[in-house]
């Protein structure tokens, strides 16, 4: 996936799980962070940052932040959007007879449903954004909706669909996701309950640019 009107910032502070402050340009400039994460390891002031301008008069910011540059030297996309984004690009690439975003399950919605002949899939899909040590880890805060979705997960397997979740890791050089057990147990659990159930654990790793995030290859764990 590609941004358009991409330029680069320096973070200077965090206002809320939704605004943030930037320079531009040495200006002070208020940004629409585009993930609601905790992000402690990445908005660190003086990181560099990258936005992309908003094309909606009627928005009170003018620009998005989607990528920042760790103090390890490594870019993170932080958009929370582009996880479906990218996965459904990367879907429209595979052999699939049949791909239907936000499928509508029981009373529930599931990222994607995919069909292969008689075969019929449910995936749901998590961005990840939390590194540690070359080790991807999810959540980097407490998600009771994370939790929810493998429950569902777990439903559907158990009704005859191959469900899996994916982990869209949205930096390079990790090639894994582990439950982040510390930040949020419940969804730890809930992950190795998942697993024993029969539900598939799909790693899809990318390469980031300031302006594209891009899945470069998968692995399955089922």
């Amino acid at each position: 996936m590609k941004y358009g009107n991409v330029c680069r910032a320096v973070f200077l502070e965090r206002l809320n799980r939704f605004v943030a402050r930037v320079d531009l340009e040495g200006r002070a400039e208020t940004v629409h962070v585009k993930n609601t994460g905790r992000l402690r390891e990445l908005l660190v002031p003086g990181s560099e940052v990258w936005l992309t301008r908003s094309g909606n008069p009627e928005r009170k910011t003018k620009y998005d932040l989607i990528a920042v540059r760790k103090q390890n030297g490594v870019l993170f996309n932080i958009d929370s959007q582009a996880a479906n984004t990218v996965t459904l690009e990367w879907l429209r690439q595979q052999d699939w007879d049949e791909i239907r975003p936000e499928y509508t399950y029981g009373a529930s919605r599931v990222d994607f449903f995919m069909r292969k002949d008689t075969k019929k899939y449910l995936m749901e899909v998590k961005g990840c954004t939390l590194e540690r040590n070359g080790t991807g880890f999810f959540p980097d805060a407490p998600t009771e909706r994370g939790s929810k979705h493998l429950r569902e997960l777990i439903r559907a397997a158990s009704e005859g669909y191959r469900a899996s979740i994916a982990f869209v890791i949205q930096m390079d050089g990790v090639s894994e996701v582990r439950p982040n057990r510390e930040t949020d147990p419940a969804f730890a659990d809930a992950m190795e309950e998942a697993v024993c159930s029969g539900v598939g654990v799909r790693f899809l790793t990318c390469h980031v640019e300031p302006d594209s995030l891009i899945v470069t290859s998968q692995e399955d764990i089922d």
